[in-house]
């Protein structure tokens, strides 16, 4: 293990406070004999001294193209849109193994530089579930958002859309808010009723925390249907999406499926109840994406995207892909402590099998590639 050296990235995408690395799990890397280099960063949710403190090596921020080709590079989101060939082994988030937009730029780069790609997404047990995953937090930032868009909506014109947000210290006073929202949107809502929410994909982790989220936030469970595959599987779309406030879309998206909602259901339905669809899952680009009544990601500081067209009442839609970093403390914590186990047998990564799976899917998806890419 002697010589197998971690670098952390500073992420670079905007509002990413999340981090693959806390101080908690560097310390255990390295008192397990790992070296840990750590970028300095002035978004990461953690102080660059809480890892200088457990024992890691700061370093500049942007500095890993120039570390050893020997180096692993640990990260969450995507590259910065570069196109200089990838030397080292990436841990990361991708997004570029189910064609995706784009997708043959970002993988081709590993091959034309020797690098290799582990996809974080990719990494599952012996039953298939992967090994870590923010859906949860994805799920419960999500419904918040959802939920507060909704009160948002109940309270001002369509011209003016949710104000931008940030991420919060701690769950608590994400709560708060919600739950301010809820009761100022009761004031404006007829019979002073809760939102109506559906929960699509509601067995899986981000379905959890999207569930969750409602039922902390005061939603009774009467007003929550949780949906999975035995709901849908007579194919959509479905009019019990229509006839909800709130739809969070929280599957797992892994082939093609009939739409769970289009423009042709929007427009046929005029008793439409639906004001807020929460994209979790944000297959924003994916042929296969089961909302196609939008076709841009959105953000923290632009939250929402108006369905054009639709009126009466307006139709939002969320699609930020970067949804836990509302809450990056907590999910940062919950990712990486479920990643540690993976992460210690990265010096022996040929004998592990989590590796190993990773690194054959990446090989796999590189004889993919078109000609001359």
């Amino acid at each position: 293990m002697s010589g197998t050296t971690l670098h952390l990235r500073s992420e670079c995408k905007p509002l990413e406070h999340r981090s693959a690395l806390t101080p908690s799990t560097t310390k255990a890397l390295i008192e397990a004999g790992y070296k840990v280099n750590v970028e300095r960063s002035p978004e990461r949710i953690f102080d660059d001294e809480e890892f200088e403190k457990v024992g890691a090596t700061l370093v500049p921020e942007g500095s890993w193209p120039e570390a050893p080709a020997e180096h692993i590079i640990i990260g969450l989101k995507e590259l910065p849109e570069e196109d200089f060939p990838l030397k080292h082994t990436h841990v990361q988030f991708a997004h570029c193994y189910k064609a995706q937009s784009g997708w043959e730029s970002v993988l081709s780069r590993f091959p034309r530089g020797g690098g290799t790609l582990l996809d974080l997404e990719f990494l599952t047990d012996e039953t298939g579930r992967r090994v870590a995953a923010f859906g949860y937090h994805a799920g419960y930032a999500g419904a918040a958002l959802a939920v507060r868009a909704w009160a948002w909506q109940l309270a001002h014109p369509a011209s003016e859309p949710l104000p931008g947000v940030s991420s919060y210290a701690n769950e608590g006073l994400l709560l708060e808010d919600v739950k301010a929202s809820i009761a100022s949107a009761q004031t404006q809502n007829h019979n002073n009723k809760p939102p109506r929410v559906l929960v699509i994909g509601a067995l899986g982790r981000c379905g959890k925390g999207a569930v969750d989220l409602c039922l902390k936030a005061g939603i009774p469970s009467s007003s929550i249907l949780q949906w999975d595959m035995a709901e849908t599987v007579r194919g959509g779309p479905f009019i019990e999406i229509l006839e909800s406030d709130i739809f969070v879309n929280c599957i797992y998206l892994s082939s093609s499926i009939p739409p769970f909602l289009s423009r042709e259901s929007l427009q046929s339905t005029p008793s439409r109840a639906l004001r807020v669809v929460c994209d979790v899952s944000c297959d924003t680009t994916n042929p296969h994406n089961p909302i196609p009544i939008y076709d841009v990601n959105t953000t923290f500081d632009k939250p929402t995207v108006p369905v054009s067209g639709v009126a009466d009442p307006a139709l939002t839609v969320i699609s930020i892909d970067h949804l836990p970093s509302l809450l990056p403390r907590e999910a940062s914590e919950a990712f990486s402590a479920a990643l540690l186990p993976s992460l210690m047998e990265l010096a022996d990564r040929k004998e592990s099998r989590v590796w190993r799976q990773a690194e054959e899917l990446f090989e796999e998806k590189v004889r993919g590639l078109p000609e001359g890419r």
